[in-house]
């Protein structure tokens, strides 16, 4: 929240969405875009991104195979690309690597549950296919076994019959392949290296480190409806202990992620020259007291380690808890923020839709998560058009920057919102950041480049609008420092002047930017040479 007074101040939004109780919470802690062969935004006044020339290389080629899907996909997988911004690190794992660790962690699968689990002396692993709970290795050698586990870990085969939707399967999944999430390091390892084997120069992933330890001490300390109250007692019952913990678990995971890479050897995987943040998760589904706890541990971590770089919610925003507490949580964020002034909040809001819930329930979600979370991104936003007053909405976050996270396949299969229907082009057209992100890649069975084509088909992008999204992606990354933009000290295609360099030494998010143009400007000596 910039400040608690105006129309789009505290103030305002109470006017407007707080009932009484929420507001005395909140002051508490108070001080044009068309469809056709391309599709242009309307840039900011201050926006020094440099023009992508039309008659370039990589542009002529791009126009050339935009119609040919295949060529299409071989020329978008080369072409250089920013940052996955919406990443769940779990999600983003494919489900044939869930049952290998599976098997080297002497998992079982139920067959009955469709899950991954763990064996007991009760319900020990079985040695044969027609067992109740077969063993993941006897699971990946069976031809009928594996496909049916790697459908139940994923979307791969789902289908919405039987009263069984997209939408449930997607969420399911998770649940099911927990029991396989324990080695973070291996997980980091195929994630990281899918990402530089596209050309990305950064991702942020949503993870929980330590989020349960925190939650632990929400579960144990009674709600009493005050959160400025409840965050003075949850912040004295423990939670800064597990940030040294949360600490070394990230040390372990990364090391663990640069043996499987090969970093620093002749043998180093892409993934080695990928920059890699954290979003620290907390689940939306549980109970106040916890919600509140994870809320400040995560915001406690981001402000001692540099790694994680901000904090999100997620889990269905339609679950009845997340529906009931929305207003809460907003308050817990806006507590947090003011004791953490400098935590970064990626906000899911808008994962909804018509039918999904009730028309209602569609009102005010992303302008809540805006004017009183503060959110700087919001991920998905799909409901856009359904909130009140959406064109006011749509000034206010092109005015504050707030970037929007467009997962296209997550939302086509979870929401069913695709194409035409879909508020991407309403998004851009209005001078609101957008960015194109994955969501979850593994459980959805698609890559970044997949999202990129589907940007390209459905909505029809252009090679420069290409650009400018990997340019936006880093722009509104939480990486640390001054932009490459808005410190106007380098010029694209020339060596780095004495200021230059300076700011690439000293900024973390300036240095990526400057990496970016110079992996685009390769790209299009290659593409001239012929070799893509």
């Amino acid at each position: 929240m910039d400040d608690c007074s105006g129309e789009d101040g505290m103030n305002g939004v109470f006017a407007r969405w707080a009932s009484p109780a929420l507001a005395a919470i909140l002051l508490a802690g108070c001080a044009t875009t068309t469809m056709g062969p391309t599709v242009t935004t309307v840039l900011p006044k201050d926006d020094a991104q440099p023009a992508v020339a039309a008659d370039s290389a990589a542009a002529r080629r791009f126009e050339a195979v935009r119609h040919s899907p295949p060529e299409l996909r071989a020329f978008l997988y080369r072409m250089p690309k920013g940052a996955d911004l919406h990443s769940h690190l779990t999600g983003a794992v494919y489900a044939e690597t869930y049952l290998r660790l599976a098997q080297a962690g002497n998992l079982c699968f139920n067959v009955a549950a469709k899950s991954l689990v763990a064996p007991t002396q009760e319900k020990p692993c079985g040695t044969t296919k027609d067992s109740p709970q077969p063993a993941a290795s006897v699971v990946i050698g069976d031809s009928v076994l594996y496909p049916m586990a790697l459908d139940a870990l994923s979307t791969r085969d789902a289908l919405p019959i039987s009263g069984y939707s997209l939408h449930d399967q997607f969420f399911a999944t998770f649940g099911r392949f927990s029991a396989a999430t324990g080695s973070t390091g291996d997980l980091l390892a195929e994630v990281v290296d899918r990402a530089g084997r596209q050309g990305e120069q950064h991702v942020e992933l949503m993870v929980s480190f330590r989020t349960w330890a925190a939650a632990n001490i929400g579960k144990a300390t009674p709600w009493t409806g005050s959160v400025p109250q409840m965050a003075d007692t949850l912040t004295a019952a423990g939670l800064s202990a597990l940030v040294p913990q949360a600490k070394q678990d990230i040390d372990a995971a990364e090391a663990r992620m640069r043996s499987l890479l090969g970093c620093g050897t002749p043998a180093a995987k892409p993934g080695c020259g990928v920059s890699v943040r954290y979003i620290q998760q907390v689940s939306r589904t549980q109970a106040p007291s916890p919600v509140l706890a994870v809320t400040l541990f995560n915001a406690m971590l981001a402000a001692q380690e540099p790694r994680v770089v901000g904090l999100n919610y997620v889990a269905p925003e339609d679950n009845p808890v997340a529906l009931a507490d929305y207003d809460l949580h907003m308050a817990m964020i806006a507590e947090t923020r003011r004791r953490f002034p400098d935590t970064n909040v990626a906000l899911h809001a808008g994962e909804l839709t018509l039918g999904l819930v009730p028309p209602e329930e569609l009102r005010n979600h992303i302008r809540k998560a805006v004017e009183i979370a503060g959110a700087k991104r919001i991920g998905h936003g799909v409901d856009l058009m359904y909130e009140d007053d959406p064109q006011g909405l749509l000034r206010q976050m092109a005015a504050r920057k707030v970037a929007v996270e467009i997962n296209l396949t997550s939302n086509d299969v979870i929401l069913g919102v695709a194409g035409k229907d879909h508020p991407f082009p309403i998004y851009r057209a209005a001078g609101v950041p957008t960015v194109i992100s994955t969501d979850d890649e593994g459980v959805s069975r698609i890559d970044l480049t997949n999202e990129l084509e589907r940007g390209v088909t459905e909505f029809g992008l252009g090679y420069g609008d290409l650009v400018r999204l990997a340019r936006t992606s880093l722009e509104h990354s939480f990486l640390p420092g001054d932009s490459l933009w808005s410190a106007r000290l380098c010029t694209v295609g020339e060596a780095p002047s004495a200021a230059c360099q300076g700011l690439l030494d000293r900024s973390d998010k300036a240095k990526r930017q400057w990496a970016l143009e110079e992996a685009l400007r390769r790209f299009d000596h290659e593409v001239a040479e012929g070799k893509i």
